[in-house]
Parts: C-alpha cells; sequence; structure tokens
C-alpha cells in the first residue's frame, strides 16, 4: 500500500510524462505529502527538455476522491491560514502554465479539490461511470482551488451554484453536455485512449503546440488567477471563522450545528 510522497508516482513513454496516484484503497484521496510530491513533479516537469504532453491518472476505481478529510483543518508547519491555501495556490499555478497540455483521466469519484485541479486543466476524458462533485460547503469550506472559476466558463453561473451550493452528484453524460469533459469512453477503455491522445498530440509539432496553449491559456487563465486570490481570501476567513468552528464541532458530537453566521 503506497502512502504519503510514494503514493504519487512519475513515469514517463517518451515524450509523454504521465502522473499517476496510487492510493486506490482510499480512492487516491490527497493528504498533504502527497500534495507536495505532486508540485514538485510539475516544477520538475516544467523543467524538462522535449515534454510533449502530460497524463493525469490514477490507480484503482477512482481518479481521486478529494482532500483526505482526517487531515481538514490541520497545521503541521505553524502556517496562518492564509499561508497555507496560498502555498497550495502556488502549486496549482502549475498547472496553468506547464508548457505541454495535460490530460486527465477521470474516473470513478472525482471529489472537491482533485475536481477543481482536473478543471484547470488542458484536457479531460471521463470513463462511463465518473462522478464529479464538489461537498466542500457540506464540510463548512468553500471549494478554494481556482476549479469554480474555470467551471464557470465552461458551464457557466447556474451549473457552477448548483454543483457546488448542492453538493450533488454529477455523471459523465452530464458532464460531456456541459463541457466540463470533452469525451465519455467505456471506463475499461479510458486510461489507453487517454495514452493514445497524448500519443497523437506528442506527434505534432512541439511549437505550434505550445504557441496554440500560450493563446488559449492568456484567454482563458485570467480570471482563474483572480478567483484563486479571491478564494484565498475567503476560505482563511472561513476556517476562522465561528461558524466552522461550530461545524466541525457539531459533526464531532453528532448533532446538528447551531450557527450564528460569523
Amino acid at each position: 500500500m503506497a502512502e504519503g510522497r510514494d503514493a504519487v508516482r512519475l513515469a514517463f513513454e517518451g515524450p509523454i510524462a504521465i502522473i499517476s496516484y496510487d492510493r486506490p484503497e482510499k480512492h487516491n484521496a490527497f493528504s498533504d505529502a502527497m500534495d507536495a510530491r505532486l508540485f514538485e513533479i510539475l516544477q520538475e516537469l516544467h523543467g524538462r527538455e522535449g515534454l510533449r504532453a502530460v497524463v493525469w491518472r490514477g490507480e484503482g476505481a477512482s481518479f481521486s476522491s478529494g482532500r483526505d478529510t482526517g487531515e481538514l483543518g490541520q497545521r503541521k508547519e505553524g502556517l496562518s491560514d492564509l499561508d497555507f491555501i496560498e502555498r497550495g495556490h502556488r502549486g496549482s499555478q502549475r498547472f496553468l502554465d506547464l508548457p505541454a497540455p495535460i490530460l486527465v483521466a477521470l474516473k470513478g469519484w472525482v471529489i472537491g479539490g482533485s475536481l477543481e485541479r482536473a478543471l484547470l486543466c488542458d484536457i479531460r476524458v471521463a470513463g462511463a461511470g465518473a462522478k464529479l462533485r464538489l461537498p466542500e460547503l457540506q464540510h463548512g469550506v468553500v471549494p478554494d482551488s481556482g476549479g469554480t472559476a474555470r467551471l464557470f466558463q465552461m458551464a457557466g453561473h447556474g451549473v457552477a451554484a448548483d454543483l457546488a451550493l448542492s453538493g450533488r452528484v454529477m455523471g459523465a453524460e452530464e458532464a460531456l453536455r456541459h463541457g466540463i469533459v470533452s469525451r465519455v469512453v467505456p471506463d475499461a477503455e479510458l486510461d489507453a485512449q487517454v495514452m493514445e491522445m497524448a500519443r497523437q498530440i506528442a506527434a505534432q509539432s512541439p511549437f505550434a503546440v505550445r504557441m496554440f496553449l500560450r493563446s488559449l491559456r492568456r484567454m482563458a487563465n485570467p480570471p482563474v488567477q483572480q478567483a484563486l486570490a479571491e478564494e484565498a481570501l475567503a476560505q482563511s476567513l472561513v476556517f476562522g471563522s465561528g461558524d466552522y468552528a461550530e461545524q466541525r464541532a457539531a459533526r464531532a458530537e453528532g448533532r446538528d450545528p447551531v450557527y450564528r453566521n460569523r
């Protein structure tokens, strides 16, 4: 069973990098240690000569069930809430400026921060059984990885509000209708089809691909980067609020929370 940093693996097929979550017994829920390794990998790929495409995937039944909720609210390094959030945002920024397209293979559960980060990537392909969800509000916090800005771009205000406020599950076919994923394929074929897409991209002119990405991202990324700044402030205020403390206490005590809107 892989844990910590070992639960995020990097491999290569020629000019294609393959990032794999390997914590299948937890549906690839990510920990702080996994985050640190993921961001290291992305930084390494920024400096890799000859990189043509990146595939991001998960072992087991799910891409990722989001943050390991057992670590919510923990601060091991003595960071302030704002510093902790902005540290994560510096890592998320790597998705926005990697000099090669990132293709994500979505299957099973795709939840919370993992869905948001997948939304920051260039291409999302879903297995037919993929289940997308933004449950942060049910945990007393807000989505804070920039994904809702991208969701707004793709699917509009109503869909972004619906997913975040209700916490409901969105299936693969509905995600396709809203443009959140570009293709839906049989679950058993997902990895193979995403790898074939990466090979097709890798065979094209790398300079042309890079220039296209530059143009596309200059249109798409500024609102996401602005949203990251807003979300960092909002989440730090939430973490310090009485309502968040009450939500955590009520959950631990098995009772309904009594909120005071502060």
